[in-house]
Formats: structure tokens, C-alpha cells, sequence
């Protein structure tokens, strides 16, 4: 449900980033560094209110040059 809504909401923002990766509960970004806030923004706010739930869904957010080294 959340990378539908991910998806959606980057393309109504026009925006240069690119989903191209999912493995079980993780997505993997292209992101053009001018666009890095705003989609750790978007990412988070979408991952963790995907659904309401008694406990709270926290997103962990690396960013990098490459999937090897991320921060």
C-alpha cells in the first residue's frame, strides 16, 4: 500500500526520483541529491501512516552512494 502511495505522490510532484528496488520491507531510491529532503519526507510519511495500528511503525532512512554504503 505504501509504495502505491509513494509512487503516486512522486509522480503528482514531478519528481526526478525513482523507486527501483523492494525487497520484503525495504525500497530502494534513486534520488537526485536537490530531491533527497523532500523524499525522506515523502518515504517516511507514507511508510509509517500506511496504516494505523496500536503500536507505532518507525522507518529507518539511509541514504548513500550506493546500497553498500549507506548511512
Amino acid at each position: 500500500m505504501a509504495m502505491i502511495s509513494i509512487d503516486k505522490r512522486m509522480e503528482e510532484k514531478k519528481l526526478a526520483s525513482r523507486m527501483i528496488l523492494q525487497v520484503h520491507d525495504e525500497l530502494l531510491f534513486e534520488v537526485p541529491v536537490k530531491e533527497k529532503g523532500a523524499m525522506e519526507k515523502l518515504v517516511r510519511e507514507e511508510m509509517e501512516g500506511v496504516h494505523k495500528l496500536m503500536v507505532p511503525l518507525v522507518v529507518e532512512i539511509g541514504t548513500g552512494p550506493n546500497w553498500r554504503d549507506l548511512d
